[in-house]
């Protein structure tokens, strides 16, 4: 049981770490257009995140599949830049309604892309060890609950900024992606695999 509270904190501290800030990134450009009123849709995508993120490290484990860890290192902030320009672009439609089922599909091939960040890590950390899905499935939950803690954080910002301060919802959005681009802008010049 130990073993797997070691896991936990892990996940937790992989999602929470200010040094590997591409998560908190990723997940900030996630809930900027959502709000308390549609938390469900948040939490969704927050869990999508995480169950494609551990898939990609069970893929790994594994051996199902290998993936070029430049490619990836490469794509993880592609992904953030996406997520970003979606928001600036096209995350409503002209009736306000936030397109989730869009938003599900794509976060779930970002979670992928994350999990094989990820990986070799992982593989290292649980190398000699017999049981591979214990360790997985702690990292999982430390992740969901790391990702629940952003995204609480986000939502909170949002309405002070919103409610409170009274900046519109489209204005909020549009400065924290436009913030999001350009943190994560040299990521991408850093890690362009050619």
């Amino acid at each position: 049981m130990q073993e797997f509270w070691f896991y936990i904190e892990l996940g937790l501290q992989h999602v929470l770490d200010i040094n590997a800030y591409d998560h908190i990134l990723f997940l900030a450009a996630l809930a900027l257009p959502f709000t308390f009123k549609s938390w469900k849709n948040v939490l969704l995508l927050a869990t999508v995140f995480t169950f494609t993120h551990c898939l990609a490290l069970v893929f790994s484990v594994y051996e199902v599949m290998v993936i070029d860890a430049s490619w990836i290192e490469f794509l993880i902030p592609v992904t953030i830049v996406s997520t970003a320009l979606f928001n600036l672009v096209g995350s409503t439609d002209k009736k306000g309604d936030n397109t989730i089922w869009f938003h599900v599909l794509v976060t779930g091939v970002f979670g992928l892309v994350h999990g094989f960040g990820f990986s070799n890590y992982f593989k290292m950390m649980i190398m000699g060890e017999e049981d591979k899905m214990a360790p997985l499935l702690g990292f999982a939950g430390g992740i969901e609950l790391a990702q629940v803690v952003i995204v609480l954080l986000v939502l909170m910002l949002a309405y002070v900024i919103q409610a409170i301060l009274k900046v519109k919802q489209s204005l909020f959005v549009m400065v924290g992606s436009i913030l999001i681009i350009l943190i994560t802008l040299p990521l991408l010049y850093e890690t362009f695999p050619f």
